[in-house]
This record gives structure tokens, C-alpha cells and sequence, in this order.
């Protein structure tokens, strides 16, 4: 999540995606819920600042949900090895993870984003999950391939209105088949976790405000990190930020403890006594797009885990 919930490099080969236009599906209108089920949100820096701060989660994770999902993780995988299905030790997860770009315009048209805005996303994606943004930064061994974009005219899925029927009629692909919903509402993101899929597999992948694409019209958040961001979070990652300063944090060992989310770019903050200055340019804070730059490796190794466990 970014200033909103979740915010995310081989390049790959692109997919060449067909655009469809479809008419609109959606029936009444219903009351605007857009952290709506098992999702996660990410704010705006003007919502952020109506909210007196950069607002939680919706859909908090707990510290007691924490402990259980971890537990859940090694149950899952100590199960998948038992019957040859995992990573050996001190491997990572590779995958080519399909990508279906669902752009929510309006009745009118408005809302649109260029076939060219899109690859640019997709290479985005790519670029940030390889580790070409820093010598520091991890390759998750990640890469990501346009396997589709359909266009609707749908004014109340265009404002992000009945979600979680509009997800459910138009999500493609399976478990590894990363959804992008490209809506215009009060936040940059949304994103649900891999371990929510087996209960609610119609709504999985991220919302992403569509002028935060790559040459949009957001300030400070148009370089395409949103996606990248909210990707972090559907692979499993928390925020940098998660549970403060504590020692389990974001069950990230290499990203220091976090006492609350970055605006801007900061250098040098430190908002934790523990060790460690706060991690600003980490993809899951809530820094400007500018300001990102890596995965760490431990990052890396639970996005491999998350995925061995939930999605492969």
C-alpha cells in the first residue's frame, strides 16, 4: 500500500495484448466501498492529508493474523514438499507472471490509458522486480508479460462502484495471473494478499488509479511504482511499516524497523529507535515514485515463498 496501501527486472518478452472494448456490464449503482473485502488500499496524498495523516489499511493485518499466516505459510510448504512441489534451499521462485490490464473508463470514454502507457507499465514491472533500479537492489527473478487489455464503458466501475462484482466478472487467469484494474478514485492502490486468494479468488489483483501509469497525470506518483508497489503486496509483502517498531515489523529482516510511512523522499529519516535508518526507497513505503529503488533480498526470498505457498 502507498500513501495508499500497497505501492511495487529482466526484461521479458511482451505478450502483444488485444484491446477490446466491451459494453457496460454493471447493473444499479451501490454505496462507494473501495477497500471493499479482502483488499487493501493506498491513499492519495491529498486523502491522506484530509485524514489528518497517510491512513491505515482497510483490511489491517494483525498481530495475532500475522503470527497465523506465517504458521499457515510453513504448514502449506512443508505439505508441497512432502510431495516434490517447492524450491530447494537457497533457491528462488522464478515465474513469468501474466498480466491482464482491465482499463475502467466512464460512460464518456474518459479514463482511457494508451497501449503504450500500458507496455511501458508492464516494463516497469519488469524493470523494478529484476533489481535494474540500484546495484542494491534484489532480482526477484520475477518478469511479467502483457496476456491481455480489455477496455470498459462503465461509469460506476470507472469510479472504482461495485467491485467486487466488477472484478468477478471481468478477473482473468488463474492463482498466477496478476489482474490490473486501472480505475480514477481516492486512492493511488488496492491490492489483496496471495493468502486471501482460496476464499475469494474472483476478486484477486490490484486496482491502480489509472493516472498514476507511466506519463500520467499524478504528481509525484506517475512512473508507474504504484504498480509496482500493490504487485509487492499481491506477491505478499507488507508494508515496510507494518507493526511499527517492533522486531517482527514486516517479517523482512533486511528492511529496518519502520515507526510510520515516508511522504516524499526524506534522506536520512529515522522514525525507530532499532537499528537502521528508515527504508525510503524500499517499493512497499509510501516514498514518491522517484524516490524508489530496490527489493531487498529478503524480500526477494518471501515473495518466493508466498508465491511456492499460495500461487505456483
Amino acid at each position: 500500500m502507498r500513501i495508499h496501501l500497497t505501492r511495487p527486472r529482466v526484461l521479458a518478452v511482451l505478450l502483444a495484448g488485444t484491446a477490446l472494448t466491451f459494453s457496460p456490464l454493471g447493473g444499479q449503482a451501490t454505496a462507494h466501498l473501495p477497500a471493499e473485502g479482502l483488499s487493501n488500499p493506498c491513499f492519495t496524498p491529498a486523502d491522506a492529508a484530509a485524514k489528518g495523516g497517510h491512513g491505515p489499511d482497510t483490511r489491517e493485518i494483525s498481530a495475532t493474523e500475522q503470527r497465523q499466516i506465517e504458521a499457515r505459510t510453513a504448514q502449506l510448504l512443508k505439505a508441497k514438499a512432502a510431495r516434490g512441489v517447492g524450491v530447494p534451499k537457497g533457491a528462488l521462485a522464478a515465474a513469468n507472471v501474466p498480466v491482464y490490464v482491465h482499463v475502467m473508463r466512464d460512460a464518456a470514454g474518459n479514463g482511457d490509458v494508451t497501449d503504450s502507457q500500458i507496455s511501458q507499465q508492464i516494463a516497469v514491472l519488469n524493470n523494478t522486480f529484476a533489481g535494474g533500479e540500484s546495484t542494491a537492489a534484489a532480482n526477484t527473478g520475477f518478469s511479467f508479460s502483457l496476456a491481455g487489455t480489455y477496455r470498459y464503458n462503465n461509469t460506476q466501475w470507472h469510479q472504482d462502484k461495485q467491485s467486487s462484482t466488477y472484478r468477478k466478472q471481468t478477473r482473468k487467469g488463474g492463482a498466477n495471473a496478476l489482474n490490473i484494474w486501472l480505475v480514477d478514485f481516492g486512492y493511488l492502490g488496492i491490492a489483496t494478499f496471495p493468502w486471501d486468494y482460496q476464499r475469494q479468488p474472483g476478486i484477486d489483483g490490484i486496482r491502480v488509479q489509472y493516472t498514476s501509469l507511466p506519463g500520467g497525470s499524478e504528481p509525484n506518483y506517475n512512473l508507474g511504482e504504484t504498480a509496482t508497489h500493490e504487485a509487492g503486496h499481491w506477491f505478499g509483502l507488507y508494508h515496510t511499516f507494518q507493526g511499527g517498531c517492533t522486531t517482527t515489523n514486516d517479517e523482512v529482516a533486511d528492511t529496518p524497523a519502520q515507526g510510520s510511512p515516508t511522504n516524499g523522499c526524506p534522506t536520512g529519516r529515522d522514525s525507530c529507535s532499532l537499528p537502521g535508518l528508515d527504508p525510503i526507497h524500499n517499493y512497499m513505503d509510501y516514498s514518491y515514485d522517484s524516490c524508489y529503488n530496490q527489493f531487498t533480498p529478503d524480500q526477494s526470498t518471501r515473495i518466493s515463498t508466498m508465491w511456492t505457498a499460495y500461487r505456483a
